[in-house]
């Protein structure tokens, strides 16, 4: 019986086989390698995409972060406030700008942050916000920027899995913890003070390596990570900004990625299209599957892109074990909240601090859900689940 991976990159590569080459090539006979004419191009169509004024690529999404910490001058002792259930990587950029973590629970549905906990989270010394769009669907922005701006604190957004969501309507802030106008159907990315993207293999458009992005509106914002990413230097070989490092997109990746993004709506439709099938499938049975995209008009509702297709239940190991089985590959994102991980232990919490993100990841599976992944095979998922419960 043919194995179904969790993940696999070649049906998504052999379509786009011939133009990937054609850039390969192209930049290895430029004899240009590092910010050149491809990383230029893709940050100015990448930032077109998400609605944004600038596009800052970089050498990972964690990095990402960091340098938008560091850009917004958040430093030591500084508090960001996140979600519980995020990945490893936004608490680990946090900390490395010597600033102190603070977690918030999430919504039960969705997952996604609570913003009914961040008026409790702020103190004096909280200087920024880090809501994660996690799964591939966006928080609740128009009310988390109303509290960033009362309380004039920064908001990151952490985009990373949920490139080319859409959110109902926007507050854009112009660089700091402001003010803005709100506006019909904003892309994740485009209503912080500054956001940030991962482009690793396995996201919504990914390298074939290491790449990350940062958008913002604000130019002075822009012109200071452009920076930070190279040492915090102007030019070559003047430093004016202390605290910058070395993370820069390549021209490889860049071409590579200028030729995905060029594909990225039709894969977030056979996304979007997959998941629907799996809820079709799966609606009869005990799972709980992912909460749907919030319609606030007949013509109007939030879009979710399926990064990751996340079923919920109690006896999640079995049905992993019970899928594994019948050669359907899996996986848990995230089987530890970030507060009960050794290495954040002296953050202070402790078991039962965040009881919503403490039993999703008790209880969450994500099941394959890739461009490829075809419908036979889909259908073999579903009926296995499906048989388990009968």
């Amino acid at each position: 019986m043919k194995s179904i991976p969790f993940w696999n990159p070649l049906p998504e590569y052999e379509k786009i086989a011939t133009e990937v080459h054609t850039a390969i090539a192209r930049v290895l006979s430029s004899g240009t390698l590092i910010l050149g004419p491809e990383v230029a191009a893709f940050e100015t169509s990448f930032a077109q995409y998400i609605g944004c004024r600038y596009g800052i690529g970089v050498g990972n999404g964690t990095d990402a972060i960091i340098l938008a910490l560091k850009a917004l001058g958040v430093g030591q002792d500084d508090e960001v406030i996140t979600a519980a259930n995020t990945a490893i990587p936004t608490v680990a950029a946090i900390m490395a700008v010597g600033a102190v973590p603070k977690l918030v629970d999430v919504l039960p549905d969705s997952l996604l942050m609570d913003p009914a906990k961040l008026q409790g989270a702020i103190t004096k010394r909280t200087r920024a916000i880090i809501p994660v769009h996690l799964y591939g669907q966006s928080c609740d922005m128009d009310t988390i920027m109303k509290i960033a701006t009362s309380k004039k604190v920064f908001v990151i957004e952490d985009c990373a899995q949920a490139t080319g969501a859409e959110y109902k309507s926007k507050v854009s802030a112009k660089g700091g913890p402001a003010y803005g106008r709100k506006s019909r159907k904003s892309k994740v990315g485009s209503m912080g003070s500054i956001a940030t993207f991962s482009f690793y293999p396995t996201k919504i458009i990914g390298c074939y390596g290491d790449g990350g992005m940062i958008t913002t509106n604000n130019p002075a914002l822009a012109k200071r990570v452009r920076s930070l990413r190279m040492y915090g230097t102007e030019g070559t070989y003047n430093a004016i900004i202390e605290g910058g490092i070395n993370s820069r997109l390549d021209e490889l990746q860049a071409a590579i990625l200028s030729v995905k993004l060029k594909n990225i709506k039709r894969w977030i439709k056979e996304r979007q299209r997959l998941a629907h099938r799996y809820n079709q499938g799966l609606k009869s049975t005990p799972l709980i599957l992912p909460s749907q995209p919030q319609k606030v008009s007949p013509f109007e509702a939030n879009s979710h892109v399926f990064h990751l297709y996340i079923i919920r239940h109690t006896k999640r190991i079995e049905i992993q074990k019970y899928l594994r089985m019948h050669g359907i590959g899996t996986a848990i994102h995230y089987p530890v909240p970030i507060h009960l991980m050794p290495a954040y232990s002296k953050l202070g919490y402790e078991k039962g601090d965040f009881p919503v993100a403490e039993g999703a990841c008790h209880s969450v599976l994500s099941l394959p859900l890739y461009p490829g992944l075809t419908d036979d095979d889909q259908d073999r998922i579903i009926n296995a689940l499906r048989a388990y419960f009968k």
